[in-house]
């Protein structure tokens, strides 16, 4: 029976939030793309949380954008309210939410993609790869569909979500479905594993969605968004994005709550052994909650809008497995939900995923050259996560093919280079979620910077237009000039000084001291003090964020970029690929056997190998000396 054969450049595989990313980021370089989605509906869906961002995943979105990425962009088109979380913090663990219109989310995301040079949409199921040998492994070649339609391709990109074999739980009904009731994926695992790829099983969840109609609000608190809200997207006007905001309620459970999920723990999926694959640490499910915190006697509930157009309610923090009928008794204890109306069941669902320790830095399989994988389909959770690793992974995949060096951000540079390295060097055992406190140089690594930091490589990759580059150079001047120009600046201890020192709670003078020491006082910052500064000159917003910043926390970021450089002389030092750890006399056999799997690219990241201690690296970096001796005897 005849089938279509087409040619691409690069195949994408799954339209999630990894997806459109890679798709967009190949489409954009230039390079003709497919995008395979099981369903049109499912195109950057969000089956879960309905919002973009939160505590280290805003720092995610601010760099996607900074890279040439589009998630930014799309939710400050559809998001329905905004908040800036940690603000009582310094800003290093400042962090932007929105919570997004989940239609609008998709169907602009959804417009962005069709209007799209170089980008074509096939709905279809992936179900092999196409592949031929080489020297110990293989090369990518195409992707077949179930249909046996043949897409023959130069690089492609996976990005399946949680499709692969996925079925979704409810108590005792068990469904075979993705998420939403979707089709899953249920051929690519068998081809995945004929390439020798190893294969997990995770799992994650999602609460019930209520009627808005049966809610009582008047039992619960009010959350209102920001009265100023900050975009994501560094090209979005910030007039574009002052709306009426829409408010989300905060309420609790309680030890009904807890005692109707205790005395039904045995109907649970989750506890009666049904469930195989491992959740997210991070993310609990309710039953999960009242086992592991017994000692607590509620839990925080909020009820968040999925849409300005639609009643459902999401009921974060309350996600389940537990059957219909004990849920609807469950949410029916929490206040305001006393008369809830389910309008979805909550459910859980497993999923395969692979190894993400077959992986490079650049998401390319080690074993299978021009195939690259993102998002859930390497063990992470989020849409932000996902997005990250998809536009990484779209990006290398066009670099592989015109056989330049790829896009590796290291973890002293991105929290999107954090998570990357966490995901191909650690062992994970569950859902990665990524923390703020995962990154080691997060003083560095905020939010507030991410086009500092990242533009440039967003140019040279081909992502960010010339004007926006220039436009961030022209940014790093003024800071620059700025922090100098304050330090020169000497007040003294008169009447207009003491008056604005007082009326802000500061200690007056007793002598002339530099602006620079007064922006250091925790009650004071740069903005304050423009009174006694009368040959300040116009600067924008974004500047005089970050010349107070860099001069409040001068001392701090000075130790930072001093660790940096330690970090960076760890991984200048590479190691070749082909190198047999058990080659090497005094490694452990427990260390022999991680490097040999993960294969790492330099004594950093083998140091950051789960069972390889510092005397391994002593013992690898000697081996290497001798090594480049013998070289260097050789030559002469």
């Amino acid at each position: 029976m005849p089938c279509i054969i087409e040619n691409y450049d690069v195949c994408v595989v799954g339209a999630g939030h990894a997806g459109c990313e890679a798709a967009l980021a190949a489409a954009r370089l230039g390079f003709e793309t497919i995008l395979f989605t099981i369903s049109l509906d499912s195109i950057a869906m969000m089956p879960c949380n309905p919002n973009i961002g939160g505590s280290s995943k805003g720092h995610l979105v601010r760099e996607i954008d900074a890279l040439g990425g589009e998630m930014g962009k799309n939710i400050d088109k559809t998001f329905i309210q905004s908040k800036m979380l940690n603000k009582s913090k310094g800003p290093a663990v400042h962090s932007l939410r929105a919570q997004a219109d989940k239609l609008s989310y998709t169907m602009e995301m959804r417009k962005t993609l069709q209007s799209t040079d170089h980008l074509t949409i096939r709905q279809a199921e992936a179900a092999e790869i196409i592949t031929e040998s080489l020297e110990g492994g293989y090369r990518i070649v195409g992707v077949k569909t179930v249909s046996g339609g043949t897409y023959y391709c130069k690089a492609a990109v996976l990005c399946t979500g949680t499709y692969l074999n996925a079925r979704c739980l409810t108590g005792e009904m068990v469904t075979h479905t993705g998420p939403n009731g979707l089709q899953a994926a249920n051929s690519l695992t068998d081809s995945l594993k004929l390439h020798n790829v190893e294969i997990y099983r995770f799992k994650t969840g999602t609460p019930a969605r209520i009627d808005k109609r049966s809610i009582d609000f008047s039992k619960m608190s009010e959350q209102f968004g920001d009265k100023t809200v900050v975009p994501f997207s560094f090209t979005t006007d910030p007039k574009d994005v002052q709306i009426d905001q829409v408010s989300c309620w905060l309420t609790y459970t309680n030890e009904e709550t807890h005692e109707i999920i205790r005395n039904n723990l045995d109907r649970s999926p989750l506890f009666a052994g049904v469930i195989e694959g491992t959740g997210p640490r991070y993310c609990p499910s309710i039953e999960d909650k009242v086992v592991k915190f017994a000692d607590k006697d509620r839990h925080q509930v909020f009820i968040e809008p999925e849409g300005i157009h639609t009643n459902e309610m999401y009921i974060s923090g309350m996600s389940s497995s537990l059957p219909e009928d004990v849920q609807q008794k469950m949410y029916r204890t929490v206040p305001g939900l006393e008369n809830a109306k389910i309008v979805r069941n909550a459910y859980a669902i497993e999923y395969d995923c692979i190894n993400p320790n077959q992986l490079f830095p650049s998401l390319e399989f080690k074993t299978i050259k021009g195939l690259f994988c993102g998002g859930q389909l390497n063990g992470s959770s989020g849409y932000e996560e996902a997005a990250s690793q998809g536009l990484v992974a779209g990006i290398n995949a066009c670099m592989y093919i015109q056989g330049k060096e790829p896009l590796i951000l290291d973890r002293s540079e991105a929290y999107i280079g954090v998570l990357i390295d966490d995901l191909v060097t650690k062992e994970n055992h569950e859902p990665y979620r990524m923390m703020t406190s995962r990154a080691e140089y997060r003083l560095l690594l905020r939010q507030d910077n991410a086009d500092l930091r990242l533009t440039k490589k967003g140019y040279e990759v081909g992502l960010i237009p010339k004007e926006r580059y220039d436009w961030v150079v022209k940014k790093e001047q003024m800071i620059a000039e700025e922090i100098g120009r304050i330090s020169k600046v000497v007040v003294g201890a008169n009447q207009s000084v003491q008056s604005l020192l007082i009326s802000y709670g500061s200690i007056p003078l007793n002598t002339g001291t530099s602006l620079t020491e007064l922006i250091r006082r925790p009650e004071l910052n740069y903005d304050m003090l423009a009174p006694i500064d009368p040959k300040r000159p116009e600067l924008p917003a974004e500047v005089k964020e970050q010349v107070n910043i860099n001069i409040k926390y001068e001392g701090y970021i000075s130790r930072q970029f001093k660790q940096v450089a330690q970090f960076k002389k760890l991984e200048k030092k590479l190691l070749p690929k082909t190198l047999d750890y058990s080659d090497i006399h005094g490694l452990r056999i427990e260390a022999v056997q991680k490097l040999n799997q993960i294969k790492p690219v330099s004594i950093g990241q083998a140091s950051r190998i789960s069972g390889v201690s510092p005397a391994d690296i002593s013992v690898i970096l000697v081996f290497l000396e001798q090594l480049r001796q013998r070289k260097k005897d050789d030559g002469r």
